[in-house]
């Protein structure tokens, strides 16, 4: 099933993010079920969260996978929510 991922980042929290980023972008390389993923932009271009589609057997592998980030490990959002998605166009 496709699950979307959709975090965003505690105010102020960019040095937190840059930190754990290669830790984060090793552990979506290991896991291999990210479909799809990139950083959500504010006004001024700088990252602020997340859209992630996880390709995954259950919303239970969703949810374990998005709790063993390296960035929620690391207390970067201050939200996420997971969402079963249905992809229409593209891929």
């Amino acid at each position: 099933m496709l699950v979307a991922l959709t975090a965003h980042d505690k105010p102020g929290a960019l040095d937190v993010r840059l930190t754990n980023r290669e830790a984060h972008l090793a552990y979506i390389e290991a896991t291999g079920v990210v479909d799809q993923a990139g950083p959500i932009l504010d006004d001024a271009g700088q990252m602020c969260g997340s859209i992630i589609i996880l390709d995954v057997d259950s919303m239970t592998d969703a949810k374990a996978w998005a709790e063993g980030d390296p960035y929620a490990k690391a207390g970067l959002f201050e939200s996420v929510t997971l969402q079963a998605w249905k992809r229409v166009i593209g891929g």
